[in-house]
């Protein structure tokens, strides 16, 4: 049995509980968690991120869109190209642990 090593001082309240809950929802679909995963590696445009996960440049933009409203990624634009980025460390952090997660037996 595993012991808690920490306590839960105060619970959240129900914004905070509502936009946490909005964020793993954002990353609850198939396709935004390979496009994620693309990002990992740096700084991409949308045709490659498409080509790299396997979706339309339509349905990437899409997704990303999503991505990018919840600041889960952040854009540049240069010229025509838009390229996209994760925003933070934390969610290279968020991305790396639920690896780790869903591979731990």
């Amino acid at each position: 049995m595993m012991m808690k090593t920490k306590k839960i001082k105060e619970m959240i309240d129900e914004a905070t509980a509502r936009e946490l809950a909005d964020l793993f929802s954002s990353l609850s679909d198939g396709s935004r968690v390979r496009i994620i995963a693309a990002l990992v590696g740096g700084e991409l445009h949308v045709g490659a991120i498409a080509e790299e996960v396997g979706l339309s440049e339509s349905a990437t933009s899409h997704q990303l869109r999503v991505l990018r409203q919840m600041r889960i990624v952040a854009a540049r634009k240069s010229g025509r190209q838009v390229y996209y980025r994760l925003a933070d460390d934390h969610i290279l952090d968020l991305y790396q642990r639920g690896l780790e997660h869903i591979s731990h037996p």
